[in-house]
């Protein structure tokens, strides 16, 4: 699709169909952040949004993801497919259908992996702006994927990060990005998990299933994200931190179907706080021990952030 192609819709007189591929539109994090924090600010009830529906396929997993808010509508339809980084591509596919909320008239078609990658680190940045401590400065991050970059990136768009430590399996992807991260002008290097112990900020965005560093080094001033799986029998942290620390998620009733790292230390749900009270300040977070806010992702944020690279008339006609 090239910048002179034009799919008129048929049978109407709307504009054409815009289509932002294969990125989203220029967007900043901050701007994606921004967006986000609009929507429930603006009175959004994520424990209201519709549920994901998820089809095991030979290749992983397929996720519809449906939403609807103010003006706009809309779904992504994603592929999971865990083979995929070993085959040079990219382990998340699949394409975003904005659509008009009135009528539900197409509107605008986006890379679905590029929205993704943008979408869920704003996500986590909305959290740890508040769930931070004001002078955090240490970020630890585990991975070294594309959410690892996005997380960087949205982190540095909301917090006055000085210092990286890159945790990760592979050793060639781990260095490569501390000297982004160097690039971005940060103190950076690769690290082992027992560097959490002299973290200000922890993110891990992974896709292991078992936990990844022990949950009783975290300092107590520090706040943590796991954001690596949407599985209730997967976890990126321990019991250990779970149990001490204070609990936060997109939406409670989501995380009680998907958040393993909660489901897996037996959590209470009524004790956890959604991000919309994190929002609004219905919350102020504990400073007696860590902050933890687990994400397993949700359309209502895909659908927040495609609509504002449509407002920001990102993408080719």
């Amino acid at each position: 699709m090239t910048a002179d192609d034009r799919d008129t819709l048929p049978g109407t007189a709307a504009e054409p169909l815009r289509y932002a591929v294969p990125g989203v539109g220029g967007l900043t994090p901050a701007g994606a952040v921004a967006a986000l924090e609009r929507v429930l600010l603006d009175g959004f009830d994520p424990e209201a949004a519709p549920a994901r529906s998820a089809v095991p396929v030979p290749a992983g997993e397929l996720l519809m993801m449906p939403a609807a808010a103010g003006p706009y509508a809309g779904v992504k339809i994603a592929g999971v497919a865990p083979a995929n980084p070993g085959r040079g591509l990219p382990r998340i596919t699949g394409s975003y259908l904005l659509l008009d909320g009135p009528t539900l008239q197409p509107l605008a078609l986006l890379d679905g992996a590029a929205l993704t990658a943008l979408r869920t680190p704003a996500v986590t940045a909305v959290a740890l702006r508040r769930l931070a401590a004001p002078d955090a400065s240490h970020l630890v991050l585990f991975g070294s994927g594309p959410q690892a970059y996005g997380h960087l990136d949205a982190l540095l768009a909301v917090r006055p990060l000085t210092r990286l430590t890159v945790v990760a399996r592979n050793a060639e992807r781990a260095a490569a990005l501390a000297a982004y991260g160097r690039d971005l002008g940060l103190s950076a290097a690769v690290g082992g998990p027992e560097a959490v112990a002299g973290a200000d900020l922890v993110v891990c965005c992974t896709t292991a299933r078992t936990p990844l560093f022990d949950g009783a080094l975290v300092p107590a001033h520090a706040a943590v994200a796991a954001v690596g799986s949407h599985e209730p029998q997967a976890r990126e942290v321990d019991e250990v931190l779970v149990r001490r620390a204070g609990l936060y998620v997109e939406a409670r009733a989501v995380a009680a179907r998907e958040a393993g790292d909660l489901l897996l230390a037996g959590v209470a749900f009524d004790g956890v706080r959604n991000l919309a009270e994190l929002v609004r300040g219905e919350v102020p977070p504990p400073a007696d021990r860590p902050r933890f806010f687990k994400s397993v992702g949700m359309a209502w944020e895909d659908l927040a952030v495609a609509a504002e690279v449509y407002r920001c008339g990102g993408g080719h006609r």
